[in-house]
């Protein structure tokens, strides 16, 4: 389980393919203090098994389901990766709870500057649409991020200046994948209400639905 505050950046050193599936190695910014084989390492928010480390290079053996449904297939070598270890009972829960399975890699659609901070729009698909409410949490290439506007379509997150400093979403632009991992908590809820009956599953979630059910 992670939580969504990166602790430091990689870079995709190489990516081995053996078929579809193979080894991905990056190198680490700054060095994780004792790197444990088979501990789980949250690479731009995918959960990966870290198989071997050697200094500051990290590699992983990534299944062909994770290449294919995260942009970790897709970044090129030199592409900067968010890094997060796994949380360990007693941390400080800066972000909100995250996974590491990842929902979709979306499609970034502009990130513009607003103010004193950025504003990224992130296109999704509409399976995901029941799980985004505004003010709600998403994680977005592993970052804990606040929905601001949520259209149909896309969304829209607000990065401060030192979430651009410390992570990779300085570097991404329109056009390019991020992962993203939507709130664990709703997902449940929405389980819930399918399987008690309360709603169907082409219904919409609201404020009165959520007291009806108990929540």
């Amino acid at each position: 389980m992670f939580t969504g505050i990166i602790q430091t950046v990689a870079n995709i050193a190489d990516r081995k393919l053996s078929g579809k599936a193979g080894k991905l190695v990056i190198e680490l910014k700054n060095p994780l203090a004792n790197p444990v084989k088979g501990e789980s390492i949250a690479v731009n928010g995918a959960c990966l098994t870290l198989e071997t480390s050697s200094g500051n290079l990290l590699t992983f053996h990534v299944l062909e389901e994770t290449f294919s449904k995260t942009n970790l297939g897709y970044l090129p070598v030199g592409a900067k990766v968010n890094i997060e270890r796994a949380m360990s009972l007693g941390d400080r829960l800066g972000g909100h709870l995250v996974t590491g399975h990842i929902d979709a890699a979306c499609t970034v659609k502009k990130l513009e500057r607003k103010g004193g901070d950025w504003v990224i729009t992130v296109s999704y698909p509409k399976e995901l649409a029941p799980f985004l409410v505004e003010k709600g949490s998403v994680a977005v290439d592993g970052i804990s991020l606040t929905l601001v506007e949520v259209k149909k379509d896309c969304f829209t997150v607000h990065l401060i200046p030192s979430t651009m400093d410390m992570t990779s979403l300085s570097g991404r632009k329109a056009g390019e994948l991020v992962n993203m991992e939507t709130d664990l908590i709703g997902k449940y809820v929405l389980n819930q209400l399918r399987c008690s009956g309360t709603m169907r599953d082409n219904s919409n979630i609201n404020m009165d639905v959520l007291r009806e059910s108990g929540w």
